[in-house]
């Protein structure tokens, strides 16, 4: 048994699309690891999903007690291409950086971003996809992270529509 005293973070480089497999045999041999993932709409096939993908592809976090734990079998760990190490001993992360992205988790383990759109109320727009695209709109709100509310020229009047944010950007 590891003390939570002497348990650093460490930053493990995993191979393409192997989070969740190197991270799977870590905790087999004993280590804690720490896979921050967050929901990300795809849409494939004419479909709009979301799906829970990892924070920061191809790298997740493991706890190391280095005075206690082998810690060494960790670069012939499946899914693992390497320990970020500076010259021969793991680089160990500052505490604040797990701690701020756990707290950003909301009660399903997923970590929620702000959103990032290029625009507001009051903007032009265009819309990306659907049914209304290629369409310029006025931005009226932004209802949620999600949708957004626009004011189209639509057959002569002013249309109201609620769109995914995701489908429109600014024009």
């Amino acid at each position: 048994m590891t003390d939570n005293l002497t348990r650093r973070w460490y930053v493990v480089q995993t191979h393409p699309h192997a989070e969740l497999k190197a991270a799977t045999h870590l905790v087999r041999q004993g280590f804690e690891t720490y896979l921050p993932r967050y929901l990300k709409r795809r849409s494939h096939a004419r479909r709009i999903e979301q799906v829970a993908v990892p924070l920061f592809p191809r790298y997740l976090f493991v706890a190391i007690d280095t005075t206690v734990q082998q810690w060494r079998c960790i670069h012939s760990t499946l899914g693992v291409a390497r320990l970020i190490a500076h010259g021969d001993s793991p680089t160990p992360l500052e505490d604040q950086v797990i701690e701020g992205l756990k707290h950003r988790e909301d009660e399903a383990g997923l970590v929620q971003l702000e959103p990032k759109l290029d625009f507001v109320p009051g903007d032009n727009i265009r819309v990306l996809s659907g049914a209304f695209e290629a369409c310029l709109g006025l931005c009226e709100s932004i209802t949620d992270r999600d949708r957004v509310a626009i004011l189209l020229d639509f057959l002569g009047r002013k249309v109201r529509i609620v769109l995914n944010a995701a489908t429109v950007a600014a024009a």
